[in-house]
């Protein structure tokens, strides 16, 4: 019998996109597909998808490990929390009891986030950081102690405890990194992104958009259809039963490839100072009283707005085309339609 699939996190930006392109996959290729959900407008929405709402009280190990063994669930697509180091561990244990049960590979996506490859959690910025790297493992391990900020040192030690917790219990897990994700959301939630939401928030608060750091920083991007197709093309590879590389070598970047930071603050400039939003469209280096303004415009302490619209990332996509992904927009479309993305934040938003 095919097996049964859960995701979670199916109200969000990636989650929902994902749920809505589900019926692009072979005709019986799984048994049944469980979307996780809090309200019952939420089991509506899912079940419009074909998805069958599934609850199940996350703060308790015991409903967690007795909803996935009653539902004989064998894959799970983790969406929510990229510092979760609780919920993962009982998922995993629980589909070792379902493999344990019916003798067929159980397999766990755990969705991390770019910003924990990055300078932002340590990582190395020297050259291009391979996701098909073979020490990735042991690179991440190593960032637990190194990393500047304290919810990247937790974060990449969520990433390395997916892959231990597979590997002690025989559950296949897999690393899946988005980026700097843009486009519109194809799900009934969230619509939009992160940080182009996070640019365009702080630009119009401040009336200025503002760089954060010396030179010309690169950062991976990703539209939301091409970061989706990634995630069904490694779902479809564990439905055929094909070897793509799990565990310590299942690691997978979701991006095309890289922009300037600038490029795309200059872009988003133009784009807002047409709507009459900023005072001019010249990009400024931001001082230490300006981080403290955009600080304050994105909710989060002045040394986390570095984190949030900035920094250096050097990760670089390789697996996903080896297992046949194959991107459908170069980076540089980011900078062609930031004038879209700019009226989509505005759409969606309500700052």
């Amino acid at each position: 019998m095919p097996p049964n699939i859960l995701i979670t996190g199916g109200s969000g930006y990636l989650g929902g996109t994902l749920l809505a392109h589900m019926h692009t996959l072979p005709h019986g290729s799984y048994t049944t597909l469980y979307a996780l959900v809090r309200t019952s407008s939420q089991a509506e929405s899912v079940a419009k998808y074909g998805a069958t709402p599934l609850t199940l009280d996350l703060s308790s190990p015991a409903s967690i490990k007795e909803t996935i063994i009653a539902n004989q669930i064998s894959i799970i697509f983790h969406l929510i929390n990229p510092v979760d180091t609780e919920n993962t561990v009982h998922m995993i244990k629980a589909l070792a009891e379902v493999k344990k049960a019916n003798g067929n590979e159980v397999h766990f996506l755990f969705t991390t986030g770019a910003k924990l490859f990055s300078s932002h959690a340590g990582a190395p910025t020297d050259g291009p950081l391979y996701d098909t790297d073979e020490k990735m493992y042991e690179i991440q391990q190593g960032q637990v102690s190194s990393a500047p900020h304290p919810f990247a040192a937790l974060g990449v030690q969520a990433n390395s405890l997916v892959v231990s917790t597979g590997k002690k219990f025989s559950v296949r897990t897999y690393v899946f990194a988005p980026c700097i994700v843009y486009g519109q959301g194809e799900g009934f939630g969230n619509k939009i992104s992160i940080q182009t939401v996070a640019i365009v928030q702080a630009a119009k608060a401040l009336r200025r958009v503002y760089s954060i750091d010396e030179g010309r920083p690169t950062w991976p991007v990703c539209h939301v259809r091409d970061n989706t197709t990634l995630y069904l093309r490694i779902l479809e590879s564990i439905l055929e039963s094909k070897e793509i590389g799990y565990g310590e070598n299942g690691y997978f970047l979701a991006s095309s490839g890289s922009v300037a930071w600038m490029d795309l603050y200059e872009a988003i400039a133009n784009s807002m100072k047409k709507r009459d939003l900023i005072g001019d469209e010249k990009v400024v280096k931001a001082n230490d009283a300006t981080l403290q303004r955009i600080g304050d415009a994105l909710g989060c302490p002045k040394d986390f707005a570095p984190v949030q619209i900035g920094g250096l990332c050097t990760f670089t996509a390789k697996h996903g085309q080896q297992i046949g992904w194959k991107p459908q927009f170069a980076p540089e479309h980011i900078i062609e339609t930031a004038d879209e993305e700019v009226e989509l934040i505005l759409k969606h938003s309500k700052f």
